[in-house]
């Protein structure tokens, strides 16, 4: 069987995509039969979100049973493995290593796609370049810290990362749930707009989705309310956040953004929060348009779950976080904040290192939260510590399983008694603000989008539900009721709806419509037939909810391993809920999902362990 043939069956038994298939056939049907099955294996990757394929992954096949197995062997067998990969793809026309524009590039020991090198060359050129090129005044940044901060006998790492941001034009600020960082951010921005003084200063925020931003608007909105500030600096602070997209101006049926190297956004400083679930794309994009002068601040926690696209951005720069400063950058911040700030060892990554700052306390899980202690259980990869939590009879947290029918049908009944409060808004008529704020107390979490545990399954059986208990009524023929959640699958800037914004169905004397919360506060409605891709929302993935808090978050995991379960995700759910969390999983499987770990092949780590 030929080359050609042996991939073609690979895409049927979903070993590739047909994409992948085709772009292989695309740029290396001439070339050595190895460089197309790289070609074929870096596109899959990419589309698992892997920056990279390092060449060692091309010597090992993977874990395969069955037909899947003998077809793999066939494509090793007709590909006549090399013993020098890179003198094989360099061989290659398809293959460069930047030096001419080639479809593949090959650096080191890394196989990129064009895009992505260029992406990653980008985002590494500028986390590198994070000095703050003009001179600061030391005193007046440690007057105005002290001011903005109460004094404190330990290091209050709050007050460091803002110190951290305000004399850095690239700063990164990580810490989990409670730590503090819209606190943080609140006065940072203060103290960067006392410092200003009679100067402009014009300050965006920004986040990756429409509901971090609108979370971010609210909090930070409350957090600034609370900061000694003037009238006149109170004009300077920025009344709401918007998407990433919308900030970037996004347009309809185009890649290119209305704001780029050419067309620079017009801002001094660009909080961006959320910055885990920026894919290395979207990051490069973001770089390119930031102005020469512009500062920029970027908030997260490293430990939730990656992108859903390619890259992990935020988790590679923060491989460095608690590396310790330099010599220098620890004893300016130890001026500026009063207290000892500790250096670390060695001299890698320095530059990258002095602009990061982790958040080290939490605030809002206490020793009497459940919630708090199994995230940290689960953050350590602690399989005895979450049994342990989990038995200790915490109010706030419980663990049940999902492998019977009658398991499975209770948790639906717990499913419609946590949308209790929503179900019943509509029964009343509610306003539509009122509504959407009662969907968000509760959310179906989900690792899968496909099956009986997934989005598609869940969404399904929790609608049939709900009509027979009355509490919703489709219409026939259609996919519309009143009160049908969903979620916008796919950026439609012209509408102002972007990728993972939730709106609500209901009638308000104009026929069905939906309607969408603005990162501004004000509600939009929309008429069915004019969504761009969406989907039912009364369960989503974990991936969707980042950026999302909710009162009472409940997780269903497959009863099956599978490889998306991992300890980022598990995490990332838990970390969804304020005040009450459910998890619907078997005990064994969720240790399994604990011990492993998400992987994100790229080359930032290693490139800023060369600085």
């Amino acid at each position: 069987m030929s080359l050609e043939n042996l991939l073609i069956e690979a895409a049927e038994l979903k070993l590739l995509r047909p994409l992948d298939v085709q772009f292989a056939l695309t740029i290396a049907r001439n070339e050595h039969p190895a460089v197309m099955l790289a070609a074929a294996i870096l596109s899959r990757d990419a589309g698992e979100g892997h920056v990279c394929l390092p060449l060692s992954h091309l010597q090992h096949a993977p874990t395969l049973h069955g037909r899947a197995k003998v077809l793999w062997t066939q494509l090793l067998d007709a590909v006549e493995m090399p013993d020098d990969w890179a003198a094989l793809l360099l061989a290659s026309q398809a293959v460069s290593q930047g030096e001419r524009p080639t479809p593949l590039i090959l650096c080191g020991d890394r196989l990129y796609l064009n895009r992505m090198w260029g992406n990653e060359r980008s985002v590494a050129r500028f986390f590198r370049d994070a000095q703050l090129a003009e001179p600061i005044d030391e005193s007046l940044i440690a007057e105005t810290l002290a001011d903005l901060f109460p004094p404190s006998d330990t290091i209050d790492w709050q007050k460091v990362a803002a110190a951290v941001a305000l004399t850095r034009r690239i700063s990164v600020i990580s810490g989990g749930p409670g730590t503090g960082k819209t606190t943080t951010v609140a006065k940072l921005l203060a103290a960067l707009v006392r410092i200003a003084g009679e100067n402009k200063c014009r300050i965006r925020l920004a986040a990756p989705t429409g509901k971090a931003a609108a979370r971010l608007t609210e909090s930070l909105g409350a957090a600034l309310r609370k900061l000694p500030l003037t009238e006149a600096q109170k004009t300077m602070l920025p009344t709401d956040a918007s998407t990433l997209h919308r900030l970037l101006g996004a347009q309809p049926g185009s890649q290119r953004m209305r704001y780029h190297a050419g067309n620079p956004l017009h801002l001094d400083v660009l909080v961006v929060d959320e910055a885990s679930m920026i894919d290395l794309p979207m990051m490069a994009r973001l770089i390119d348009a930031l102005p020469r002068h512009g500062r920029v601040i970027f908030l997260g926690d490293r430990d939730q779950l990656a992108s859903v696209e390619a890259g992990a951005v935020l988790g590679d720069i923060c491989a460095w976080v608690n590396s310790g400063y330099t010599p220098y950058r620890a004893l300016q911040l130890s001026r500026l904040t009063g207290t000892t700030v500790p250096e670390g060892e060695g001299e890698a990554a320095g530059a990258l290192r002095d602009s990061l700052c982790l958040l080290r306390t939490s605030y809002r899980f206490g020793s009497d939260s459940g919630i708090g202690q199994l995230a940290r259980a689960v953050n350590l990869g602690d399989c005895a510590g979450v049994r342990d939590v989990f038995a200790r009879g915490f109010t706030d947290i419980e663990l049940k399983s999902l492998r019977t029918s009658d398991e499975y049908e209770a948790m639906l009944d717990d499913a419609r008694a946590g949308y209790g409060r929503y179900l019943q808004c509509l029964r009343q008529q509610a306003d539509p603000a009122e509504i959407l704020q009662a969907f968000g107390e509760y959310q179906l979490l989900c690792a899968l989008r496909e099956g009986p545990w997934g989005v598609s399954g869940l969404n399904q059986q929790l609608e049939l539900s709900l009509v027979r208990h009355r509490m919703i009524a489709p219409q026939r023929h259609s996919r519309w009721y009143e009160g049908r959640p969903v979620m916008i699958a796919r950026n439609d800037s012209a509408l102002g709806l972007f990728n993972g914004d939730i709106g609500v169905a209901l009638d308000r004397g104009q026929g069905l419509r939906v309607w969408f919360p603005m990162p501004d506060g004000t509600i939009k409605s929309v008429q069915p037939s004019r969504l761009p891709e969406h989907d039912t929302a009364w369960a989503m993935t974990v991936h969707k909810s980042q950026g999302s808090e909710f009162e009472h978050a409940a997780l269903v995991l497959p009863t099956q391993p599978v490889p998306v379960v991992t300890r980022e995700l598990v995490y990332t759910a838990i970390t969804r809920a304020k005040s009450r969390l459910s998890m619907y999983a078997d005990a064994a499987l969720l240790g399994q999902a604990i011990v492993a770990r998400t992987e994100r092949r790229s080359g930032l780590a290693a490139i800023f362990a060369e600085d």
